[in-house]
């Protein structure tokens, strides 16, 4: 059974709602990385931290950096909406599995010492990622005037 119009574009606006945050979010986190703005490290201390606390090669580093600043950007404007999403989905995975894993569910636990910066947040940006990954970004995007489809 085919949609309705207004069911179409429900599901659009729907969609949009969920890029808009999502690329906003990304553009931030990945300006921190890559220009030091809002209180980040900028690019040279990115690469020493992920090196030396996390383990991570400067080649991954640098896709980590591209992934969330440039899907950041390809998510909140719908270019290659799919393509950003992957990239950020691999990044909270990533996150989820080397950082926030070890420290539980809830992000914060203030109340008992220790403990806190768990994956909850990461886990909700993953799953708004995989949701544009597998349906695409809707009707309001780039992609669509850009692919004409």
């Amino acid at each position: 059974m085919a949609k309705s119009s207004l069911g179409a574009r429900a599901d659009s606006l729907a969609l949009l709602m969920l890029r808009l945050p999502l690329g906003l979010i990304f553009i931030a986190h990945g300006s921190q990385k890559l220009f030091g703005a809002f209180g980040g490290h900028g690019l040279t201390a990115t690469f020493a931290t992920f090196e030396t606390k996390l383990g991570i090669p400067p080649i991954f580093t640098l896709l980590a950096i591209i992934a969330e600043f440039g899907g950041g950007v390809g998510v909140l404007c719908g270019i290659f909406t799919r393509l950003s999403a992957f990239g950020i989905a691999a990044v909270m995975a990533v996150a989820i599995y080397k950082v926030h894993w070890a420290n539980g569910f809830f992000l914060n636990m203030a109340c008992v010492p220790g403990h806190g910066n768990g994956f909850e947040y990461n886990l909700a940006l993953l799953g708004m990622a995989l949701s544009l990954l597998f349906s695409g970004g809707g009707s309001w995007t780039l992609d669509r005037y850009i692919f004409r489809r």
